[in-house]
């Protein structure tokens, strides 16, 4: 959760439940203990597991991915998509961009008056992103940059040429790289709204660069990492542009649609699923006492002759933290593709784990994203609805343009029961979907329904594990602040 989300939340009261606990340092007491709720999870998967092997073959996964026509409602979707409400929609979204780096750079300091921070990380991160699993792949279509980059090309034709080709081999790692940045930033930059008008104005240069280097079409496709982030929760919506036209489709079934093509694709996903994970986990008491109790003692040598060797130390704190994040998605692969080795032992397969890996690491989008969902929806409700009265100010001046100044004032105070119970059913949900979508990928790359059965079964375990870390996180209080005082000198 971003710093300016709980400020935000402590200033409007509205932090609650497990996820708000981990912000403010409350400690939730779970309605029944923690391990029963495991034990719930993971019957809820065997169980899901065996009806899932039992009644979807072949020929029922085939019927999953089919596409249906939306009949009458077609023209109505077309007149959405079609070029005027195109041309519209990303003039829209530039403008929100420049609004969003204007209001930083000349609106109020404060982020609770001001447009941009509320925008860009409640609106924008967090909206944007839920409405993409709804309706499909807007953001292709209105992406600013995208659109700022096709209106310089007007002018001058030849801005975006591609001066060298894009090595292959890069793959999506810019977008990875890109994408752990904007993470520090949100985690550990304390944006505040200035601050985020220049990292909005960075990222444009980075875009703007990568575009004139590599060219447009390549840049957008394997280094604007939102445009790499929202392309994969956009195979979670049930409508898709395809030929020209809006189909409707089972939710989820995109994902089964695609395997992962390169490995940079697979960590990016797995830091999908990691850096929200991590993002649950570095403020609790448990990971905050790792490095105090068991890392500073081998770094005290280093202050030693200090006058404050503490004040010296603790940077080794936040380095550590930074690092935990950077790692994050390679110990989930670790984990990941020990379990894909296991498959590939009992189904004998001939296919190299690698191989095998990516063509599963589409399942795991649906984890990833109930993560984002379980960890941040709380936001949405209590925070998000603040910007009905931020567009009538958006510079914090005092203004009221469109009447809206004083809606609204009331905060969203969500139930600590409710607000668990939710988060225990997302995670159970998410990981459901997966064993689903992992059998549907199985019944096509081994030959026999029994071998993809069998090749299941090391990946229901690895949805227990990932069932139970998800929960034992949300259930952990958080330490009373971020840093601690070091133990005591023997």
């Amino acid at each position: 959760m971003t710093r300016f989300a709980r400020l935000l939340a402590v200033a409007l009261s509205c932090g609650c439940g497990a996820a708000a606990a981990h912000s403010f340092g409350t400690v939730y007491n779970l309605p029944v203990p923690f391990w029963m709720y495991a034990y719930g999870a993971a019957g809820a998967l065997l169980v899901s597991f065996v009806v899932v092997g039992y009644f979807v073959n072949v020929k029922a996964a085939d019927v999953g991915v089919r596409t249906y026509p939306l009949g009458a409602s077609r023209g109505l979707f077309e007149a959405l998509t079609g070029a005027r409400s195109r041309a519209i929609a990303r003039g829209v979204s530039v403008f929100f961009l420049v609004l969003t780096i204007v209001t930083g750079l000349f609106g109020a300091r404060n982020a609770f008056t001001n447009f941009n921070m509320t925008f860009f990380w409640i609106i924008f991160v967090l909206g944007f992103t839920y409405l993409t699993a709804l309706i499909g792949d807007v953001w292709s279509a209105v992406n600013p940059w995208l659109v700022l980059c096709e209106w310089i090309e007007r002018v001058k034709p030849d801005a975006f040429r591609a001066r060298r080709p894009y090595p292959p081999w890069l793959g999506y790692y810019p977008a990875l790289a890109l994408y752990m940045a904007f993470i520090w930033c949100e985690l550990f930059g304390g944006t505040q709204p200035r601050s985020l008008s220049f990292v909005l104005l960075a990222y444009t240069a980075i875009n703007f660069a990568g575009a004139a280097l590599v060219g447009k079409e390549a840049w957008f496709r394997h280094g604007e990492f939102l445009g790499v982030f929202l392309r994969i929760i956009a195979m979670i919506a049930p409508l898709e542009k395809r030929d020209g036209r809006i189909v409707l489709r089972q939710p989820f079934m995109g994902l089964v649609r695609h395997d992962a093509r390169e490995f940079s694709e697979l960590l990016f996903i797995l830091f999908m699923l990691s850096s929200t994970a991590f993002d649950g986990i570095r403020e609790t008491l448990p990971w905050v006492q790792i490095f105090w109790r068991d890392i500073y003692p081998l770094l005290a040598p280093l202050g030693s002759g200090m006058k404050q060797p503490y004040l010296f130390l603790v940077n080794f704190y936040y380095y550590w933290q930074w690092l935990s994040l950077v790692l994050s998605p390679f110990f989930y692969l670790a984990i990941y593709l020990f379990f894909i080795w296991l498959t590939r032992i009992i189904t004998g397969s001939t296919l190299t784990v690698r191989a095998l890996a990516l063509k599963f690491a589409y399942s795991l989008v649906p984890i990833a994203f109930v993560y984002n969902v379980t960890h941040y929806y709380t936001l949405i409700v209590s925070q998000g609805f603040t910007i009905v009265r931020l567009v009538s100010d958006p510079f914090g001046f005092g203004w009221n343009l469109f009447g809206t100044s004083d809606w609204l004032r009331t905060p969203v105070i969500l139930d600590a029961g409710t607000v668990w119970h939710t988060q225990v059913w997302l995670i159970l949900f998410g990981h459901i979907v997966s064993v689903y979508l992992a059998h549907i990928v199985a019944l096509r790359v081994f030959p026999t329904s029994r071998r993809a059965i069998l090749s299941q079964l090391p990946m229901l375990v690895l949805m227990v594990v990932f069932t139970t870390l998800g929960l034992w996180i949300l259930s952990l209080p958080i330490a009373s602040g971020a840093v601690i005082q070091p133990p005591p000198a023997s």
